[in-house]
């Protein structure tokens, strides 16, 4: 494990195994040295070959980042204790910090192995050395590695658990700031058709009564009465004021519609939209629409589309946007699971569902039209909001508006 991600307790963790396996080492060196004898020398000697070999590998990066590496570094290790448990029955105490390095380092299966060996070599040493076989001798070895197993088990348990908590809580993170984000979005863009709609209801839909009277006074005055000029500055002022006030509307009106007509932006919607196979068709001649009425159909599909990807998991949906003589209609059709449309709208006021339907019926009422849903579970389902055509005859400028109509056109406007 690389020292920079260790956290404190680990740091500490580690240092302690570094002392423990070095005090054992020096521990063995002294009573060797205590006890005399020919073999003291060989045993000091073999315990400083072992701590030096450990310290290579502590020090040196490639044990930490390379299994190979870490596998000679503890087969090296492993001789160098071998020959000195061969001199030292006190080495026999060096196999307890062996166990967490061969669990650490090497694969599982490996490891254990590796521990059962070193128990199984610490046995046989202590037999060499003393003769005498005792429960001690047997319990000791194999309980000091049943305990490192324990132990580095239940730690990479509790790491892994750790470390998942971790992801979802960044995950969790990250979700948030995308919601946040998401909200201030649809807040913005709630506020922006808002506005655009009080300026289409209000202030255009004044200037446009307003041309449309003094239209009717200027072809009752006489041509030479004087009044007939200031009429006509007038009428000209609210019809340039008419046109500014659609290139406002269109200004605040949805990005997707900025790009061209409305169905272009439900053809580029559909074309975007994930999961099901989503087919999108036009009947009838594409009319220009009202701005409000442009917006309530795209939300209206967008609202559709995402309860289909979400809730139907449907296979397909057909789109539909048809223009007729006295309306306009927008279906949107999938073969999904199905719903009871009563029941989620009954559900709505206690936070389980139907919102989404209750927005696109509220926006077909604003504007005079009606939301038909047939669905059942299991048979799929039909949605269809059809709003009836504007009266374009109230829009329609006198002769001579020609240029600021053609403008507000140019500006994305459309006829009140």
């Amino acid at each position: 494990m690389d020292s920079r991600t260790l956290t404190p307790v680990l740091r500490v963790l580690r240092l302690c195994l570094h002392a423990l396996l070095l005090g054992l080492l020096a521990l063995a060196a002294a009573r060797a040295a205590a006890r005399g004898g020919p073999q003291a020398p060989a045993a000091a000697a073999l315990a400083a070959l072992t701590a030096c070999v450990y310290t290579a590998g502590v020090l040196v990066p490639a044990v930490r980042h390379s299994a190979r590496a870490s596998g000679v570094w503890l087969a090296a290790l492993g001789a160098a204790w071998l020959a000195l448990l061969a001199v030292s029955p006190d080495a026999l105490w060096v196999a307890f910090p062996l166990y967490f390095l061969q669990l650490h380092l090497l694969p599982r299966r490996w490891a254990l192995g590796a521990v059962a060996a070193t128990a199984a070599a610490a046995i046989g040493g202590f037999l060499a050395h003393d003769g005498t076989a005792t429960p001690g001798t047997f319990i000791g070895p194999l309980l000091g590695g049943a305990v490192a197993v324990a132990t580095v088990l239940g730690y990479q348990a509790l790491y892994r658990e750790s470390e998942s908590r971790r992801r979802l809580i960044e995950e969790l993170v990250a979700t948030r700031a995308e919601l946040a984000a998401a909200e201030r979005t649809a807040g913005t863009l709630a506020e922006r058709e808002r506005l655009a709609r009080e300026i289409h209801d209000t202030l255009a839909q004044g200037l446009s009564s307003i041309q449309l009277l003094l239209r009717a006074a200027e072809t009752s005055l006489a041509g030479d009465d004087p009044a007939a000029r200031h009429v006509a500055q007038a009428r000209r002022a609210a019809q340039d004021n008419l046109a500014e006030a659609r290139r406002f509307v269109r200004a605040l009106s949805p990005p997707d519609l900025e790009q061209g007509s409305l169905h272009g932006a439900l053809r580029r919607l559909c074309a975007g939209t994930t999961g099901p196979e989503v087919r999108f068709g036009v009947s009838g001649t594409p009319v220009e629409l009202p701005t409000p009425y442009e917006v309530a159909l795209l939300r209206t599909a967008q609202s559709a589309l995402a309860n289909t990807a979400r809730h139907a998991g449907a296979s397909r949906t057909e789109v539909t946007l048809s223009y007729m003589d006295a309306s306009v209609c927008l279906d949107v059709v999938d073969d999904g699971a199905g719903f009871d449309p009563a029941r989620a709208l009954r559900a709505a006021p206690r936070g389980d569902g139907g919102f989404g339907l209750r927005a696109m019926r509220a926006r077909a009422r604003a504007l005079g039209g009606t939301l038909s849903v047939e669905s059942a579970p299991g048979q799929g389902t039909a949605l269809a909001v059809t709003l009836p055509m504007p009266d374009r005859d109230a829009a329609v400028d006198a002769p001579g508006a020609g240029p600021a109509r053609r403008e507000a056109r140019e500006a994305g406007g459309c006829a009140a």
